[in-house]
């Protein structure tokens, strides 16, 4: 009987582990005014000088709700980029809903994930593009954010 109840927590733990959501997205919360901006505009900045604008697509794999999806968005799409967002609702999940109906713009899409964490003074996001990565960290001084370092990317 012990055993049987050994095998079934552990069955529950291993399954409760497998359902976990993806950690993407925004975590820092309420940051102060124009910090999402500036790292918005330049993760688009970076984005430009790896992939060329108005030749990329980009399909986000989350709900871009918070201010730093929506301003990240705005910036690669003022760059000529095309963007194509996440959508939650039953239509875009049954198959029809998206479809391209231009033959020109079946060109596949990159896969575009972020994540926009902090700690103490220190802001970091980093993008997934495809299976590749980059990320870049922030320190908050002053009332100001500035890079404290360059773009490190993964390929």
């Amino acid at each position: 009987m012990r055993d049987i109840v050994c095998t079934l927590l552990c069955a529950l733990g291993l399954a409760g582990c497998a359902s976990t959501p993806a950690p993407y997205g925004n975590f820092i919360g309420e940051a102060p005014a124009g910090y999402d901006l500036i790292v918005a505009q330049d993760a688009a900045r970076q984005l430009a000088a790896i992939y060329p604008p108005a030749h990329t697509r980009f399909e986000l794999q989350q709900a871009t709700a918070d201010a730093f999806g929506t301003r990240l968005t705005a910036s690669l799409r003022a760059r000529g980029y095309a963007v194509r967002e996440a959508v939650p609702s039953p239509a875009a999940q049954d198959g029809s809903a998206g479809k391209e109906q231009n033959p020109a713009a079946a060109a596949p899409a990159l896969r575009l994930r972020y994540v926009l964490d902090r700690a103490a003074d220190l802001y970091r996001v980093t993008l997934e593009i495809g299976e590749q990565s980059m990320s870049r960290a922030y320190l908050a001084q002053n009332d100001a954010l500035r890079p404290a370092g360059t773009w490190v990317r993964k390929e």
